[in-house]
């Protein structure tokens, strides 16, 4: 937490056992681009930095990014890589996200998310989303009909969103990701978790 005011690079900033950058070994710095495809095999796991935002890709994940490059500073020098859509194909992803409007898809959802922290688990015939703090409003993608809005303080309403099950979106217990693991991320973007650190996760 002590260096939460001094923002980390952007690129690759950890990696352990097997990364790929569009089907090419990734390696610690690489820049992840719009349009870039990273994954991970077996036992392996990624820390990735993107504009504002930083993600932790677990084992046997697939995820797409989409974005922009913005210009910043004087005369437009430096360029920023801006998240603009995250697709999560496969695998397990907890992201945490800056300000501005981002999406995150799933097999079986679209979240639409701001200034949020967030866990999905692709599983066999559902999607596994936990809103860790913030506000994401959760749109089933078989059944257009069917959203939720979900705000949270600390892991407060996970939900599985379903292939085509009945219901849509159904509760879900709170799984598979840790407030260390947030505490670990947001400190890369220069922020500090909103996070109770009486509460047990």
């Amino acid at each position: 937490l002590a260096a939460a005011r001094v923002p980390q690079p952007p690129g690759v900033r950890e990696m352990k056992g097997e990364v790929r950058i569009n089907r090419r070994p990734a390696r610690i710095g690489q820049l992840v681009q719009p349009g870039d495809t990273v994954t991970t095999g077996q036992a392996s796991q990624a820390v990735i930095i993107i504009g504002s935002d930083a993600c932790l890709l677990r084992a046997n994940t697939e995820l797409v990014v989409r974005g922009r490059q913005e210009s910043r500073g004087p005369g437009g020098a430096l360029r920023e890589m801006v998240i603009e859509a995250l697709q999560v194909t496969r695998g397990a992803l907890l992201s945490v996200f800056g300000k501005g409007r981002k999406r995150v898809d799933t097999p079986t959802a679209t979240l639409g998310i701001r200034g949020t922290g967030l866990y999905v688990e692709i599983e066999n015939d559902r999607d596994y989303i936990c809103t860790c703090y913030g506000a994401v409003e959760i749109v089933s993608r078989h059944d257009k009909g069917v959203s939720e809005v979900v705000r949270t303080k600390h892991h407060d309403m996970p939900r599985y969103v379903t292939g085509g099950g009945a219901p849509a979106i159904g509760k879900a217990p709170m799984k598979n990701h840790t407030d260390a693991e947030l505490v670990m991320l947001e400190p890369l973007v220069g922020r500090v978790p909103p996070l109770d650190p009486n509460d047990p996760y």
